[in-house]
């Protein structure tokens, strides 16, 4: 067995590990962590197969953008552990025969003939995989890549105004009174009696 086979096997078993605590752990902020290193195994993963763009930006994005982003939601709000587990049990015949399909899948891929895995081309020193995925993807699937942006385009703008709506009893910051603040409005000066310790 090769050095390769041994780093493939090592980090798709942690892999697997990370990805199963990040759905039976119950502290969702040691689940959000478990998913982090899922992320990385699987960067890891990539960059056997020489994706190594995909690796980088799955690292950049997911572990240094979302997940924080994941994290910071999670920390700052008050989740209710117990009700979020109310409910588990009730959808368990239904993760299990989701996981045992996958499984099965999984399974009939690797122990066929091989024929799946044989249409890797080798490529030159000189190759970029980058520039061929940006190719790829500006060429064949344009209208593809053009819908996914209008849709993500329409969730921003989405997002936007849903936080912009004026609610009833809501306080908003007023930036032009900020502004319009004078230097003497801005602090008060209370005389004060010394106190006397006892």
């Amino acid at each position: 067995m090769g050095f390769e086979k041994i780093i493939f096997y090592l980090f798709s078993a942690l892999l697997i590990m990370s990805a199963s605590m990040v759905i039976t752990v119950r502290n969702p902020v040691k689940a959000a962590l478990f998913l982090v290193l899922s992320f990385f195994a699987c960067a890891v993963v990539w960059l056997l197969m020489e994706a190594e763009f995909l690796a980088i930006v799955l690292v950049l994005v997911y572990v240094g953008a979302v997940m924080v982003l994941f994290l910071f939601v999670v920390m700052m709000l008050d989740i209710n552990i117990e009700r979020l587990r109310a409910g588990f049990i009730s959808y368990l015949p239904v993760g299990i025969v989701v996981a045992l399909m996958m499984a099965g899948m999984l399974i009939w891929i690797v122990s066929g003939d091989g024929s799946a895995f044989n249409n890797s081309v080798t490529h030159n020193a000189d190759y970029s995989n980058t520039r061929e995925l940006g190719r790829v993807l500006y060429t064949d699937f344009l209208y593809s890549f053009e819908i996914a942006a209008v849709i993500l385009l329409v969730a921003i703008i989405a997002a936007i105004s849903l936080t912009l709506r004026r609610r009833p009893n809501t306080k908003h910051q007023k930036i032009e009174n900020q502004i319009a603040v004078k230097r003497n409005e801005r602090v008060r000066m209370v005389k004060m009696k010394a106190e006397e310790k006892k």
